[in-house]
């Protein structure tokens, strides 16, 4: 595997565990009343499918072995452009 995808791959993972640790033992309400844990959550994801989009680029093989691939960067998509009108239920929902 080319030391690019794997970069991608290992930034994703990390983002990923940095989402779950931030939302460990936090309710849903919890998630709501909390704007800074609701923007790094947000902020996680948002490398998640940054990352992604550049792994479709240049490995989109391995890219597209990844289930939901295109949700993910639509997600990504959202919280970058569309800011205005997260979900914040989606988004815990995704968590």
């Amino acid at each position: 595997m080319p030391p690019e995808t794997l970069k991608l791959l290992h930034d994703m993972r990390q983002a990923a565990t940095d989402v779950t640790g931030f939302v460990a033992d936090c309710s849903f309400d919890d998630f709501l009343a909390n704007k800074q844990l609701r923007m790094a959550v947000e902020r996680g994801f948002e490398i998640v499918g940054e990352a992604l989009a550049k792994l479709c680029k240049i490995d989109p093989v391995n890219a597209q072995r990844i289930s939901d691939w295109r949700a993910i960067i639509g997600f990504r998509n959202v919280l970058i452009h569309g800011y205005a009108q997260v979900d914040h239920a989606k988004t815990w929902d995704i968590v």
